[in-house]
């Protein structure tokens, strides 16, 4: 913890904007002022940091994918290398309007480039004229540049990762929209609003986004690690199970072993039915 915070003041994540160019909404995570610039607290940068990657790292291992955006010059190498080496889904260029909430038609455009990809690596594309060539193949490229990071994305993704929220609004009204949870690096010129999970610092430093990133990227690698530790230990328990499966049948056949979908099949009558289990309800205390 103490080389984190050095790395993220070393990297002047600390350095906000001009006094004169600030929302008053980030009036609680303002230190000091100095040569009008705003100083943001340090202890709230790393406070926002820290509940992040506990989040990311939950949901990743619970089995969703975290999609980074970060359009700005300063955050685009810094996203497309951590989000790629990580495994997630990101946005570097444009952000298209209908992203999230028009999820289908994304969806449709990525078919798209697979079957362009498809007719370039076949060889099949050299069989239609120069011009038709020469369209194909920069319909290609526009694709593959403004949809190449979310390629990989098959559903809405569990969270939305955020550099700026000045530039990258509609991303964040579009995830607000359909209840999927934003983090965001905000500067003091941001709102804080716009996020559930703001990290306040200095939105503009390459060092400081590229940190920030960093950090997060790292607790999406760990939860991929647990939740393929999972996934391992699941196989294994239904292995156990279908090894077992064979002397189940024939105990339930011969009386032995009394049959868990008989059992199964009279509870959920009785629940039907009423008996027990409005029984149970009533008398269960009420939830605090």
């Amino acid at each position: 913890m103490p080389s984190l915070v050095q790395d993220l003041i070393e990297a002047g994540i600390h350095f906000g904007q001009r006094r004169s160019n600030w929302n008053p909404k980030m009036a609680p995570y303002i230190h000091s002022v100095r040569n009008q610039i705003h100083i943001i607290d340090i202890r709230e940068t790393v406070k926002g940091l820290l509940l992040a990657k506990k989040f990311i790292e939950k949901s990743v291992a619970s089995g969703k994918d975290i999609c980074f955006v970060g359009t700005k010059r300063q955050a685009r190498g810094a996203v497309e290398h951590y989000a790629t080496e990580a495994g997630q889904p990101f946005v570097v260029e444009r952000w298209l309007g209908g992203t999230l909430t028009n999820f289908r038609t994304i969806r449709e455009r990525l078919k798209r480039l697979d079957e362009l990809d498809a007719l370039v690596e076949s060889g099949e594309m050299r069989n239609y004229s120069k011009k038709m060539e020469s369209q194909l193949l920069r319909e290609r490229k526009v694709i593959t540049r403004n949809l190449g990071g979310v390629r990989g994305m098959t559903k809405l993704p569990g969270a939305l990762v955020v550099v700026d929220t000045n530039r990258e609004k509609n991303a964040l009204l579009e995830a607000k929209s359909l209840g999927i949870p934003t983090i965001c690096l905000v500067d003091t010129d941001g709102d804080p609003d716009l996020v559930d999970l703001p990290i306040p610092g200095n939105d503009d430093s390459m060092r400081s986004i590229d940190i920030v990133i960093r950090e997060l990227m790292d607790a999406a690698k760990r939860g991929k690690e647990t939740r393929a530790a999972g996934e391992v230990e699941r196989g294994e328990h239904r292995g156990d199970r279908s090894d077992d499966a064979p002397e189940r049948e024939r105990s339930e056949a011969r009386g032995d072993v009394p049959s868990t979908r008989r059992r199964s099949s009279r509870s959920q009558f009785r629940s039907s039915e009423g008996t027990p289990a409005t029984a149970d309800a009533a008398s269960a205390p009420a939830a605090e």
